[in-house]
Formats: structure tokens, sequence, C-alpha cells
């Protein structure tokens, strides 16, 4: 036998480990903070740099913002309350929401009638769920169609007739389309169009009048529009503007793409002016010029008019958005829809358009934020927006001299609403990703 032969096998393991968790290092919060903050010299020094520009903001802010005074009735109460409890004014007047909250978000709509602004949010958010998320029942999309009418009422008050007889010309509409399918799209289209307008402009009014006459219907207490103001005006004409304009632009970006020469000069024509004009511009119009263009003696509501200036200046720049997403899809997408037989209208709504869609969510999630912020310019031709409120605020020699407080309000009110429409939108980039990177 050879010496190797003899020697004995040095360890052979008959028993498995204990397992033993991970070193700390590597784990949870110490290996995310070494990876992201210390994981090089210079990263190491620009997050102590951080640390402590940080602190000296917050140093700066947080006592001022948490040693405010909460109830005062004008500025000069809150700086002796301040002087007698701090022996300095240096801190917050958060006095002035306390005092005048409700006008920054209603303006000056009728206390008495807040509970009708309140339904009318609520049965927005209602209606807009089913649309957001496709797990809600199905049902809920009555509520949805139904809420424009509903709010107008709300809002504006008056009898059900008026809203209801506005809702008759879209039913008129689509029971026209249905008739005149069999003559072509295009026709049915015009034909919808033209139904709905003889009735708004000529068979409509007389009727909802003669019903306000006989039978008045939930009456509710006519509100003007310029009672109308704070945040409650910013969400009336921003949701009005990113409903109207998505469809809008939609149907604009596949006329700027048409074959047909008179479709594609009328949409271009129509983008490139707005696009080339500032919304303020817009605005000043709607207010001033407008009227000049309208019958003697016509009464056409400012809010109106704002809403439908605001949809044109949105649905010209969305038109763009959606074009690039047309423009990035791939050439062999409209081919497959060549090969299954479709036509234009069912290759758009199944194959195409829905594609497209979803790549500018980003571009048409950025557009409904920038329009949304945009309804602070309305201040400028006399509806009182929550900035504009806040000039009218500081205006009284009460609250003279109030800054930050109102500014700070106003800005974390529209990030609110701007961060959760970004939000939505990750998300649903997320929930409709079909590659698998």
């Amino acid at each position: 036998m050879s010496d190797t032969a003899k020697q004995p096998v040095a360890y052979v393991r008959d028993t498995m480990l204990e397992q033993k968790p991970a070193p700390l290092s590597q784990i949870g919060a110490v290996r995310w903070i070494k990876e992201n903050l210390f994981s090089g010299w210079f990263n190491s020094i620009l997050t102590l740099v951080s640390i402590f520009v940080i602190y000296k903001i917050l140093a700066g802010t947080l006592p001022w913002m948490l040693g405010g005074v909460w109830s005062a009735g004008s500025l000069s109460e809150c700086r002796d309350i301040l002087n007698a409890k701090f022996g300095n004014t240096h801190y917050a007047c958060w006095a002035v929401l306390t005092e005048r909250w409700n006008q920054l978000l209603y303006g000056f709509y009728p206390s008495t009638e807040y509970w009708r602004a309140n339904l009318a949010f609520f049965l927005m958010l209602l209606a807009i769920a089913p649309i957001l998320f496709d797990a809600l029942p199905r049902k809920l999309l009555w509520i949805s169609a139904a809420f424009p009418f509903l709010m107008v009422w709300l809002v504006w008050g008056g009898t059900i007739w008026g809203p209801v007889g506005i809702a008759v010309g879209f039913v008129i509409g689509a029971l026209a389309m249905k008739v005149l399918v069999r003559f072509g799209d295009v026709l049915a289209l015009i034909g919808a169009v033209v139904a709905a307008i003889v009735w708004w402009m000529f068979i409509g009014p007389s009727v909802v009048d003669a019903l306000d006459a006989s039978l008045p219907i939930g009456h509710l207490k006519e509100v003007e529009s310029r009672e109308l103001g704070g945040f409650m005006i910013c969400v009336i004409i921003g949701i009005a503007g990113i409903a109207l304009s998505l469809p809008i632009g939609v149907v604009l970006a596949l006329g700027r793409q048409s074959d047909l020469f008179i479709v594609k000069v009328i949409c271009v024509g129509f983008i490139e002016f707005i696009r080339g004009v500032p919304l303020i511009t817009l605005l000043f119009t709607a207010s001033l010029i407008l009227n000049y263009f309208l019958p003697p003696n016509t009464n056409f509501d400012l809010t109106i008019r704002v809403i439908i200036m605001v949809t044109m200046f949105s649905s010209a720049y969305m038109a763009e958005v959606i074009r690039g997403g047309l423009a990035a899809l791939p050439k062999g997408q409209y081919e497959a829809a060549d090969a299954l037989g479709l036509d234009y209208w069912k290759a758009q709504r199944l194959i195409i358009m829905p594609q497209a869609l979803k790549i500018s969510i980003p571009g048409i999630v950025n557009t409904f934020i920038g329009l949304f912020k945009d309804t602070t310019l309305v201040m400028f031709i006399g509806i009182f927006d929550m900035l504009g409120l806040s000039n009218a605020i500081r205006a009284n020699s009460a609250w003279n001299g109030v800054y930050w407080e109102l500014f700070i309000f106003i800005g974390l009110v529209f990030w609110a609403s701007c961060f959760a429409m970004s939000q939505y939108s990750q998300w649903l980039e997320r929930k409709l990703r079909t590659d698998h990177h």
C-alpha cells in the first residue's frame, strides 16, 4: 500500500452549517446609504455638503413655520401675539389662512351654497375614477357621462332643464350619426354635428324656457360666473380643458397627417397659429374681443369663453404630442393593419392610436399639468383665482403685508394636484409596459 493511500481524509462534513443572516453592511438601509450616498470620495463630499445645506434651510424655515400664529384677526394682531410670545415677529402668520381659507377655495361663492361646490367636487372624483382605473365597475361610467351636466347645474344653479337640454343635443347628435352611418363615416359625423347645433341654437332654448316656466324641477339658487373664484374656478377650467383638449388633439393630429389637402391645411393652420400666440393673448381675446363677433344682446358667459380658449390652446399642443407618438410607431404596425383588411378608422381605433397614446403618455400628462397651472392666468382678465384672491386679501388693510403664507399655501395646493397627476402617469406607464426589461 502506498503512502498516499495510508493518509486519512482531512475533513468530510456530515452536517450542514447553520444559516446565518447577511452582514449588516450588505443589506437594508446601510447598503443603500453606502451605494447611493457614500460610494466614493466625490459622492461623499456632495452628500455632506447637501446635508449641510438642507440643515441650514430647515433650521431657518421650520421654526418660522411651526412657531407661527394660527388665530388672529389681522396682521397687526398677529404681530402683537408674536412679540408677546417670542419678543420678535420673525415667525409666520398663518391666521390669514384660518380666516380666509374659504375665500381662497371658493372665491365669492355664497357661503350657504358651499355644499353644492363640495358635492360637485365629490362627483368629479367619482366620475374620473372609472376612467383612470379600469378595475372599477364599468357602471360608474354613467356617472362620468352625467357629471358635466350635473356640475353645471350644481355650480351655476337654476333648474335641471338647462343641463338636460344640453345633454339632449348630444343624444340627438348620436342618433343622427347612427342613422347616417350607412352613407359613410364622414357624412355621419357632419350630420351629427349639424343636428346637435340646430337643437342647441334654435329648438332647445325654446323648449328649455317652456319647461322652466311650466315645470321648474330641481331649482337651485342661481350663481353668476363673477362669483366663482379661488381653487374652484381653477378646477372647473382645468378639468374642462383637460377633458376636451385630448379628443380634439387626437383629431387634429390625425388631420395633420391626412391625405386630404383641405383637412391637412386647416389642421396645420390651426395648430401653428395657436402655438404661435401666448395664452394670455387668447384670454384677452375671450374677455374683450370675442363679444364683438357675437350677435347683439348675446350674453356669452365669460367662464365658458375662457374654457373655449384654454381648450383651443391646449389642443394645439396636445396634437403635436400625439403626432410624436404616431411618428414613433413602427411602420410595420400600419402595414399589419392593412394586412388585416381594416379600414382607416378601425385601424386607428384598434391598432394605431392605442399604441401612439401609450408612447405619448409622458407628453400628454406634461401638457395637462401645464394647462392646470396656466389657469392662474385668468387673474389678468378679472377672474379671481387663488393668486388673484391673494392680491385682494393683501389689498385689505387688515392683511396688508402678508406674502409668504398665502403663496406657500397656493403653491402646496397646486403641487399636490400636479404631483398626483404625475404619479398617476408613472403608474399607468408601468401598467401598460409590454417589454420585459
